[in-house]
This record gives structure tokens, sequence and C-alpha cells, in this order.
């Protein structure tokens, strides 16, 4: 990393750390500040306390040397004191808006970025990064120090000056106590650097020891996880497994530890040759009458706290440059672009709901990949007719919904509603169109009804209603809380457990709750018994309304309530029609399916 990228990522860090909390970062360096400067009061007023009693001065003045020190004193205690406590309360603040723009980055980012392996992976190292001090941590911690070590070397040189201007301290004394304090910075800088470059690369080596020891233990922490490890007895392959890992981590970590415990005593040892060497002068200047015993005490222990910081803060700016690498893998997470076109028009309110979609020639890709997931996909369609997709597992059939929702832009072609390109619309508004039920849709540890509204307030009357026409009604109604039921246990030991079947009929309670234009159901029955089933069936058209139905399945008899229906194959749309028109049609893969599927209803109850 060149000094220039050193000095930006110093910057952008000082910014970010500020942005996040103003208060705690102020309060941080102003603290740092003060207690570098709390051992120089007693010190510089020792002094003259010393001098003023070994020249027999009034009583008067040595109280006033006292009431300084302990006053002086006192008040800075009482300051820093002050700046701990609003530092403290700031730091949740300050790690709250961390968190907060981690999310915020997640829910801005665009869906590729996400489903991205590379882009998890990147999140997920930070994220152990930061539990190992680096990346934010490092940055208050080397800043806390910084201040602190270089307040400290600017009040130990400017106490410590005088002793250059005697005149009875040979030359070559002065020069060699200035290249002794040189020499033992130098030092403590070359064994810092090598005792940090050993640490980063152990942190490189061990990356993924330690990703893998994190998803091991959300796995075994994890109570739902308990009955496969003991129903396919688990344990012991599970603990072998963690062992050989947590075996190869520790021995890295042996192995660099005794490499830096040879290099710090060999800086310990050279900083105690340099303190010896600073007592002989001094004690040479004191002989020849250059200095006052005071002086001698002011001396000595400025010095000995010059060497301290100085050997502090070279060991910090080393530590904050190893720290840079970490930071710019943790901005390059925040700086991802969302190549996303947000668009700016408004998305036409009709009170008619007269909406046209047309799929003019798609083809698609996903990111890093050359095979077509769509090809050439021609279709139309307007509000509220009831469409249904339908295909073998691959064929297509999410990926054209999840071009439709504009998570993924066309790699060729367009998609229009109303006449009008998809992308030229205001983005987060054409997604409020759209009540989407996916097959890997989420519920979350919150109570019903705010799973329901998405969020900490609800209609309850209406998430009711919603259950009820999603098929959940009974289920409800033996639930004592209702909808301020907890789901799991997460946050409520009296949380709810539900079948995938019932997780089902709460996610599309909760498209219906949206009350969008489009209602998209992604395989919304693939959990759900045979009876559950044939409801949600039944009563397709009274849930769909007067909305945009479209119904992704590879069960064929959901179709016949649908007005139209596309039959996907390989990427492509192969057969658009009624039920009746692609059943007819026997030489039609809807055809072949529909029969293929039918035999395991049609089959003799004897087996023959």
């Amino acid at each position: 990393m060149t000094l220039s990228e050193h000095i930006q990522i110093s910057r952008r860090a000082i910014r970010h750390l500020f942005s996040l909390s103003r208060a705690y970062a102020t309060c941080l360096i102003l603290n740092a500040f003060l207690q570098s400067l709390l051992p120089y009061v007693p010190i510089y007023f020792s002094a003259r306390l010393i001098d003023a009693l070994y020249e027999r001065q009034p009583v008067q003045t040595l109280a006033l040397y006292v009431a300084l020190t302990v006053g002086i004193v006192f008040l800075m205690s009482l300051a820093s004191a002050y700046l701990i406590s609003r530092r403290d309360i700031a730091d949740n603040e300050l790690y709250l808006n961390e968190q907060w723009a981690f999310s915020e980055k997640a829910m801005q980012m665009a869906y590729a970025s996400i489903e991205d392996p590379e882009v998890t992976l990147l999140r997920k190292r930070i994220a152990m990064e930061s539990q190992t001090g680096y990346d934010l941590w490092y940055l208050t911690s080397s800043t806390e120090k910084l201040v602190f070590s270089v307040t400290r070397i600017l009040a130990s040189l400017s106490m410590t000056l005088s002793f250059f201007f005697l005149e009875g301290i040979p030359f070559l004394m002065k020069l060699g106590f200035v290249g002794g304090i040189l020499l033992t910075i130098l030092c403590g800088a070359l064994t810092s650097r090598k005792s940090e470059s050993m640490f980063s690369h152990f942190m490189n080596v061990a990356v993924h020891m330690n990703v893998f020891n994190g998803k091991y233990n959300d796995y075994i922490g994890h109570y739902s996880s308990g009955k496969d490890i003991r129903l396919y007895g688990m344990s012991d392959g599970l603990l072998a497994l963690i062992t050989d890992t947590m075996t190869e981590y520790h021995r890295h970590s042996l192995e660099m530890c005794r490499k830096q415990a040879i290099l710090k005593a060999a800086d310990e040892a050279m900083n105690h040759i340099l303190r010896f060497c600073v007592y002989m002068i001094l004690l040479y200047a004191a002989l020849c009458g250059q200095i006052t015993v005071g002086s001698i005490a002011r001396y000595v222990s400025c010095v000995m706290l010059l060497l301290t910081a100085a050997s502090e803060a070279v060991a910090n700016v080393q530590r904050a440059l190893v720290n840079h690498t970490y930071l710019k893998r943790y901005f390059s997470y925040l700086d991802i672009p969302n190549p996303m076109y947000q668009g700016s028009l408004t998305v036409e309110k009709r009170d008619d709901n007269e909406y046209f979609v047309e799929f003019r020639d798609v083809s698609f890709r996903y990111p890093n990949t050359d095979t077509y997931a769509l090809r050439h996909v021609n279709l139309k369609f307007k509000i509220g007719e009831k469409l249904a997709i339908v295909g073998k597992n691959g064929s297509g059939k999410t990926t054209f919904i999840k071009l439709m929702c504009r998570l993924y832009d066309p790699t060729e072609g367009e998609i229009l509603l109303n006449g009008v390109n998809i992308k030229k619309y205001d983005y987060d508004e054409y997604m409020s169109i759209f009540s989407i039920v996916f097959q890997d849709f989420k519920l979350f540890a919150f109570r019903l009804g705010q799973n329901m509204a998405v969020s900490p307030e609800y209609d309850r009357k209406r998430a009711m209603q919603c259950l009820e026409r999603a098929g959940f009604g009974e289920r409800l109604a033996a639930m004592p809380e209702g909808t301020e039921s907890y789901l799991y246990k997460e946050f409520d030991e009296s949380g709810i457990e539900i079948s995938g079947g019932e997780g089902q009929k709460i996610a599309l309670a909760r498209a219906l709750y949206k009350d969008a234009p489009f209602l998209i159901l992604d395989e919304p029955t693939a959990a759900l018994d045979p009876v559950s089933e044939y409801e949600i069936y039944s009563s397709f058209n009274e849930i769909a309304g007067d909305k945009t139905a479209i119904y992704i399945s590879h069960r064929l008899a959901s179709c016949r309530f649908c007005d139209k229906i596309a039959v996907f194959d390989a990427g492509s749309i192969v057969q658009t029609g009624s039920h009746g028109a692609l059943i007819a049609d026997e030489n039609g893969i809807y055809h072949e399916l529909w029969h293929a599927q039918a035999q395991y209803y049609t089959e003799d109850v004897t087996g023959t």
C-alpha cells in the first residue's frame, strides 16, 4: 500500500469515526489528551518542591506547590472522569450506528451483490476481523493511543529541552543521549513492525478457520440443530472436526507468540540499557553541579516517559498502518456500487387497475456465468389476469419473477409496464406494487402481527383477516395471544414453533397484508398437506381478488384456476394458453408433465 493510500485511508477512517458518533470521537481525543498530561503536573511541581526544600524556602511556598499539585490533578481527573462517562454513553451509539451502516448497506445493495458468494464471504471476513479487534475497534484504540503518545512526547520534550543547553555537559554526551533515544525508538519500530507483520500473516492464515469456527458455533448453538445432532449421532464427528481446526489454529498461534516473545525481549533489553545510560548522564551532570536535585527527578521522569511514549507512538503508527489493510477491506464492502438504475418516473396509480406487463425478447444470465438462465422470452399480460408459470426445476420460472420485480435487470431485451421500460420508474415505488411469496421466504422471531406488517406497528384486525384468507385461522385461534404471539423462542420462551406449511401460510398472509396490485406466489403450497393445498387452490380466485396473480408451481393441478399458463423449458417459454388448450396438445410439454403427475393420483390402490 502506497503512502498516498495510507493517508487517504487515515482521513476517511477519522471522518468515518466522527460520522458514527461525534460525541464518542470528541470525548475519546480530549480524554487521551488530559490523561497524557496528568503525570507531568506532579513531576513539575515535585521537582520545584524538592528544590524548595533543599533551599529551605518558606512553608507557604512548599504548601503552594503541594496545593497546586493536588488541585490541578484533581480538576484534570474530574474532567477526565466526565469525558469517560460521556464516551461510555456514546459508545453504544457508535456501535449501533456501525451495525446500522452495514445493515443499511445490505438493504441498499443490488440483489445481485447479495447473492454473490464473494460478497457474502467479504462480509463474514470483515465481521470476523472486527471481532478480533481490527477495523473500527482498532481505529478507536489507535486514535486514542496516538493522541496520548504524541501529547506525552511533546510534553516530555518541552520539560527536558533545557538539559541540552547546559554548558557543563560535553557535546558528545548530549549527542550520545540523543542517539541512544533514537536507536531505542528505531529498535522498537523494527521489532513492532516485525511483530505486527507476524500477526497480520497469522490472521490471513486463520481467516478461513475463524469463519468455519463461527459457522460451527452458530450451528451447534441453535436449538433446532439438536435434533439432527442426536438423531444422526453427529456429536463425535462434529467434535473431531472442530478439534482438528482448533489444533491447527493454536499451532499457528503458538508459533507466532514464540517469535513475538523473542522480539519483545530484545526490545526490552535495549530500552533498559538506555535507561541505565540516562541515569549515568544525569548523575554526571549533578556531580558537576549543572543541575539541581529536583531537576534530576524531573529529567529522569520525563526521559522515561519520553522513551515509553515514543515506543508506543511508533508501535501504534505501525499497528494503524497494518489496520489500514483491514480498513481498506472494511470500506470496500461499504463502497460496493449498486449498478441498478434507480429511475425517476412515478408509477401511474390507476383506479381501473388496467396495467399491462410485457417481456419483450428478454434474455438473462446471472453475474459471473456464461450460461443463459432465460433466452428470448416474450410474454404479455394485464392486471387482473391469473397467470400460471410451470416447468421443470431449473427451467427459469423463479428467474422470470426476479426480473419482473427488478431484483435483476435483463441482460438483453426489455420489460415494459404500460409501454414504459421498468428501469425508468422510481425503483422503490416500482417495488411497492408487488406482493411476493418466494420459496425461501423469511419469518422473524418477532410477534406474528409484526411479521405480517414487517413493522413494529400493525393493524390487528387487518392482520387477522389476512391470516384467515391464507388458511391460518384455525391455528391463530389456538394461540392464546393471537397476533401478539411471538414466533420461535429467540426472544420469548413462550414463542410459537410453526411448521413449514404454517410458515407458508403466514408468508402468504403477509403478501395479502401489503395489498399490492401484483400478487406473486412462488411454490406457495410446497410445504402444505394435501387438504391445505386443496383449500388454497379452491380459494385462489378469492385470495387474489382483482389483483394480477402470478402463480409459479410444478404441481400442474393448481394451474386449472388460472386464466393463462406459460410453460417454461430450458429458459424459454415453449407454450402458452389455457389449461384446456394445453392439455389437448398431446405433443406439448404440458401434456407430458400433466400425465406424468396424474399417474401418481390415478394408480390402482393394489399397486398394479
